[in-house]
């Protein structure tokens, strides 16, 4: 893999981080304007060839998309699968009025019952009692007779969440996937976000990961004065951008209880075609399964 040299910490000052009570943006590069981002059809190609186990999921599966943006990672999910259902969320309303929107019009995409996108901010919010509530953690997944918890719905009529009379829950999930989320929320945030994801995942269910890495050219592109912490950077819109390790990545998720299955970088080059420029990209890939038991 390619190692270009960077900027010593000497020559690179650290900006002052914003206040604390600074309301902070996490969304995926592009989408701070609708017209710049990609069609949902044409994104997240990758997904199924990098997780196969969306594939082979049996049953009902239940996957959990954090930081869903415009639904790009959404479509293909559940294009799969007849039989899963994606609960998506985001921190921004316009974010997921454009993912409700895009996901619900694509052609070959039955969005009804299965897709509910909701309000959330997962570096500060914990996740409705209706996605797992602590009954039915407790009693080992097995959904218990509850009044169920709406609080958090966003996206109502056709994608609302619906619950039987005897349900206090939806039962945990299966899969959660975090698709260039957690670098764009503030790294030290990072490991109670983890820790929430966890609370809602069923014994033995998995977490998809597929990151920034250090070394990737958008890091490089960044000047010294946007630099707000160790591989840290805050965009102009004041979006947050981190690049990560693998040991980073590997003591989070560890710290957060999750087994590692695979973790890697995956390393591409490829060629602007309108600038002729070589693009070197750095991401990492991640799996990890919640214990069965405790």
């Amino acid at each position: 893999m390619w190692k270009p040299t960077l900027p010593s910490p000497t020559t690179c000052p650290l900006s002052p981080r914003p206040p604390p009570h600074r309301s902070h943006r996490h969304r995926r590069p592009g989408e701070a304007s609708t017209a710049a981002t990609p069609p949902a059809s044409s994104s997240r190609r990758y997904l199924l060839k990098e997780f196969p186990e969306l594939l082979n999921s049996k049953g009902c599966a239940k996957v959990l998309e954090v930081g869903c943006g415009n639904g790009s990672t959404v479509v293909p999910i559940l294009r799969c699968s007849p039989s899963i259902t994606v609960y998506a969320c985001d921190c921004s309303e316009d974010t997921l009025e454009k993912a409700n929107e895009i996901v619900c019009n694509t052609q070959g995409v039955d969005a009804k019952d299965r897709f509910h996108p909701f309000l959330l901010d997962v570096s500060r919010e914990n996740f409705p009692g209706w996605l797992f509530c602590k009954c039915c953690q407790s009693s080992d997944g097995k959904v218990v007779d509850l009044s169920p918890d709406s609080s958090h719905l966003y996206v109502r009529g056709k994608n609302s969440i619906s619950l039987k009379e005897d349900q206090c829950c939806v039962g945990g999930i299966d899969f959660i996937t975090m698709i260039f989320t957690l670098s764009a929320i503030p790294f030290n945030t990072i490991s109670a976000t983890l820790e929430r994801c966890v609370s809602v995942l069923k014994p033995g269910g998995l977490v998809l990961f597929r990151d920034y890495g250090v070394y990737d050219m958008t890091m490089l592109r960044f000047l010294p004065h946007q630099r707000v912490g160790f591989r840290e950077y805050m965009r102009a819109d004041g979006t947050y951008s981190y690049f990560f390790s693998l040991d980073t990545v590997r003591e989070l998720f560890h710290a957060a209880g999750l087994l590692e299955l695979e973790l890697e970088y995956c390393c591409v080059r490829s060629v602007n075609r309108k600038n002729g420029k070589n693009m070197q990209r750095v991401w990492v890939h991640g799996k990890f399964k919640k214990p069965t038991s405790q």
